[in-house]
C-alpha cells in the first residue's frame, strides 16, 4: 500500500512539469500558426474595409452589407487555393444576390419565394459549371437577400455591393497573393522529404524483419499521392497568379521550374511504392536483403534529405548528382542473387535514382545516360 502511495506522489510531482512543457509547446505552436496566417488575416480585414469604403462613399449606398461580406468570404474560403476559389465564390455570390433581388423586386418576400430562389440560384450555378462551393454560396446569398428585404430605392444595390466585394477580393488576390511562388517549392520539398522518410523506414523494417512496419510504410507510400495532389494544386495556383499579376510576373520561371518536377516526382513515388511492396513480400517470405542493398536505401534517403532542404531554400539540388550516380553504380555492382524480389528492390533503387536526377534539372535522356547499367547487363550472355 505504501508503495502505491509513493507511486501516486511521484506521479503528482511529475504532473506539473509535464503539463508546463505541453502548455509551452502548445503555445509555441499557436504563435507559429498565427504568424503563418497573419498575412491572410490582414488581407481579409483590409479587403473588407476597402469594399465597404468604396460601396459607401463612391456608390453612396447607406448600408453596403454585401460588399465587405463578399470580400471576406471570397478571400477567406480561398485560403490555399486562392484564385480559382475567389472566382467561384464571387460568381456564386453574384448569382445568388442578383436572383434574390430580382425575385423580391417582382414577387415580394415569403416562404415560397425563399424556397424557389434558393433552388433556382443553386441550379443556375450548377448549370454554369460551378463546384460545390460556388453552388452553396449562390443558395446562401440568395436566402440572405430574400430574408433581409431592402426598400424600393435600393433594388439591385445589394448585387452591386456583392460585385464590388468580389472585385476587391480578386484584385487583392492578384496583387498580394499569399505565397504563390513559395508554396509550390515548399510542397515539392515536402514530397521529396516524404520519399526519404519512407525509404528510411523501409530500411528499418528490412533490417528488423518487421512485416507490420513495412505494411504501415506501404500505406504511407500510397498516401504520398495526396502530397503530389497538393503539389499539383499549388503549381496550378502559382502559375495562374504569376501569369495574371504584373507584380509577380518575374517569378514565372521559378514556378515553371517546380512544374517540371511534377512528372519525375510522380514516377519516383510510383517506383517507391513498388519498392516498399517488394520489401514487405521479402519479409513475409522469410528472405533477407543484403547489407549492401540496405546501405543503398540509407544513402538514397540521405540524398533526398539534402534535396528537400535545397528545394525548400529555393535552389536546384544539382550538388547531389554525383552521389546519386555513385548509388546507382554501387547497386549495379552488388552481389548476384536469385531472389526476384531482391532484384526488384535493386531495380527500383536505380529507377528512383534516374527520377531524382531529373529533379536536379536533367532531362530524361541525360539522367538515363548517367545511370550506368548493372554488371549482368554489361557482361551479357
Amino acid at each position: 500500500m505504501s508503495g502505491r502511495v509513493e507511486d501516486w506522489r511521484r506521479f503528482g510531482e511529475d504532473l506539473g512539469p509535464r503539463a508546463f512543457d505541453r502548455s509551452r509547446t502548445s503555445l509555441r505552436t499557436r504563435w507559429a500558426r498565427l504568424r503563418t496566417r497573419a498575412p491572410f488575416i490582414l488581407q481579409i480585414g483590409v479587403g473588407a474595409g476597402i469594399a465597404w469604403l468604396f460601396a459607401k462613399h463612391v456608390l453612396h449606398h447607406p448600408l453596403p452589407f454585401f460588399a465587405p461580406i463578399t470580400a471576406a468570404v471570397s478571400l477567406g474560403m480561398s485560403y490555399g487555393h486562392r484564385l480559382r476559389r475567389v472566382y467561384e465564390v464571387v460568381i456564386g455570390v453574384a448569382v445568388g444576390v442578383f436572383l434574390g433581388d430580382t425575385v423580391v423586386h417582382f414577387f415580394g418576400s415569403g416562404l415560397w419565394q425563399l424556397m424557389a430562389v434558393c433552388m433556382v440560384s443553386m441550379a443556375i450555378a450548377t448549370f454554369l459549371g460551378a463546384g460545390l462551393l460556388m453552388t452553396t454560396q449562390a443558395g446562401v446569398q440568395s436566402l440572405v437577400v430574400v430574408i433581409l428585404v431592402a426598400g424600393p430605392a435600393y433594388v439591385f444595390s445589394r448585387w452591386l455591393d456583392a460585385v464590388v466585394g468580389g472585385a476587391v477580393a480578386i484584385i487583392i488576390t492578384l496583387v498580394l497573393p499569399t505565397g504563390p511562388v513559395r508554396r509550390p517549392r515548399v510542397q515539392a520539398a515536402r514530397a521529396v522529404q516524404e520519399v526519404g522518410d519512407v525509404l528510411r523506414q523501409t530500411a528499418i523494417g528490412l533490417r528488423s524483419l518487421d512485416g507490420d512496419l513495412l505494411e504501415a510504410t506501404l500505406e504511407r507510400a500510397r498516401d504520398s499521392e495526396s502530397a503530389l495532389s497538393g503539389l499539383r494544386e499549388a503549381v496550378d495556383e502559382g502559375l495562374a497568379v504569376v501569369r495574371l499579376s504584373l507584380l509577380r510576373r518575374r517569378h514565372l520561371p521559378g514556378v515553371q521550374l517546380v512544374t517540371d518536377l511534377l512528372a519525375p516526382l510522380d514516377r519516383c513515388v510510383r517506383n517507391l511504392r513498388v519498392l516498399v511492396r517488394r520489401a514487405a513480400v521479402i519479409v513475409r517470405r522469410g528472405d533477407r536483403v543484403s547489407d549492401a542493398d540496405l546501405a543503398r536505401l540509407d544513402e538514397l534517403a540521405a540524398v533526398t534529405d539534402d534535396m528537400a532542404r535545397v528545394l525548400h531554400e529555393r535552389g536546384v539540388p544539382t550538388g547531389v548528382r554525383s552521389e546519386l550516380v555513385a548509388i546507382a553504380e554501387r547497386t549495379g555492382h552488388g552481389p548476384t542473387t536469385t531472389s526476384l524480389n531482391t532484384n526488384v528492390v535493386r531495380a527500383q533503387i536505380r529507377s528512383m535514382v534516374a527520377d531524382l536526377l531529373m529533379l536536379t534539372g536533367l532531362t530524361y535522356a541525360e539522367a538515363f545516360d548517367l545511370v550506368p547499367p548493372p554488371d549482368d547487363e554489361v557482361d551479357g550472355p
